[in-house]
């Protein structure tokens, strides 16, 4: 089998099965460990797999940049963001993560709605500019280009003297064995930080997010109220209710 072979079937294994083993692969196609693991950092850099312990499992299509990121799910991401938005109530402080999903959270807030929203995105921000009854706190910081978020020090000291009632958290990847991943180190310790002011944090898991991973790992599922997820393979939400997240249907 040619390497260009191997690579298309290796895609299409882990898009079907979720995963993976690099010596089950070597073994059935008669090759060594070593050419499947060049196979796996050659898909991993362009993007196409996430290379794990053994093995690989379906990378994130939101580690992409913002601008693209707009045109992926978009109609999965506003079914996402309509549900989150039907959880607020008059009168809480939320505080709305960066990212495409949370600027549709805005978009599907009543105008009149009496609440507070912290963030650290400017572009979630701008989103509420039309609706003057909500007040809108902007957290500074060292501008994270990829999700256009504030992190860093003077971020995380503003963050650690807030208390709120929701955090609506982005992730770009939701996987029963890896958790809820992102893909920058700085942005992680900064959903974290905001996770720990929040009573309840719920995650943002449009399908396309559902059983990818991405390099770093936010928190657990047992520090997460649930996450809100259009997905509807009943097999994907069963492996992650087995490992502990609860699932709140869009």
């Amino acid at each position: 089998m040619l390497g260009s072979q191997r690579k298309s079937e290796i895609i299409e294994r882990v898009l079907r099965d979720g995963s993976v083993v690099a010596a089950d692969l070597a073994e059935e196609w008669k090759v060594s460990e070593d050419t499947i693991r060049r196979d796996l950092r050659e898909l991993a850099a362009a993007a196409k797999v996430h290379r794990v312990h053994g093995g690989a499992v379906p990378a994130s299509p939101a580690v992409a940049d913002y601008s693209t990121r707009t045109t992926v799910a978009s109609a999965s991401k506003i079914e996402v963001a309509t549900c989150a938005a039907s959880m607020i109530r008059s009168g809480q402080t939320i505080f709305l993560d960066g990212g495409t999903t949370a600027a549709s959270i805005c978009r599907a807030l009543a105008p009149s709605l009496d609440i507070t929203i912290v963030t650290h995105s400017p572009t979630v921000a701008v989103a509420l500019v039309e609706c003057p009854a909500i007040r809108v706190l902007l957290v500074g910081g060292t501008l994270y280009r990829h999700s256009i978020v504030a992190t860093g020090a003077l971020a995380t000291e503003y963050i650690n003297a807030l208390s709120v009632d929701m955090f609506f958290m982005g992730v770009t990847g939701v996987h029963p064995k890896h958790g809820l991943t992102t893909g920058d180190a700085e942005e992680a310790a900064i959903k974290r930080t905001i996770s720990r002011r929040a009573a309840e944090t719920f995650v943002l898991g449009s399908s396309e997010k559902i059983g990818s991973v991405s390099p770093h790992r936010v928190v657990g599922f047992d520090q997460i109220a649930g996450v809100i997820t259009d997905e509807r393979d009943p097999q994907k939400l069963k492996a992650l209710q087995r490992a502990g997240l609860t699932i709140v249907r869009t």
